[in-house]
């Protein structure tokens, strides 16, 4: 059964974007267009759970929020 994760997408200062993968802590890429971003980072999850396999991913995300200061 796949698994749903969340992506957190910036873009960096020299107009990559970069996706962190929030269940998976140091589980992130980059790309030059969202397609090739989101295929780079489907197959960091699949390469972060198989180094993985054993340990139990836990993590209770409850959104992201932005402030005005």
């Amino acid at each position: 059964m796949p698994k749903k994760f969340t992506v957190v997408i910036e873009e960096g200062e020299d107009g990559y974007l970069i996706s962190d993968v929030v269940e998976l802590p140091g589980c992130h890429t980059q790309a030059k267009s969202i397609d090739a971003l989101l295929k780079r980072t489907k197959e960091a999850v699949s390469l972060y759970l198989k180094a993985t396999k054993d340990k139990e991913i836990y993590s209770k995300f409850l959104g992201v929020q932005q402030i005005e200061v």
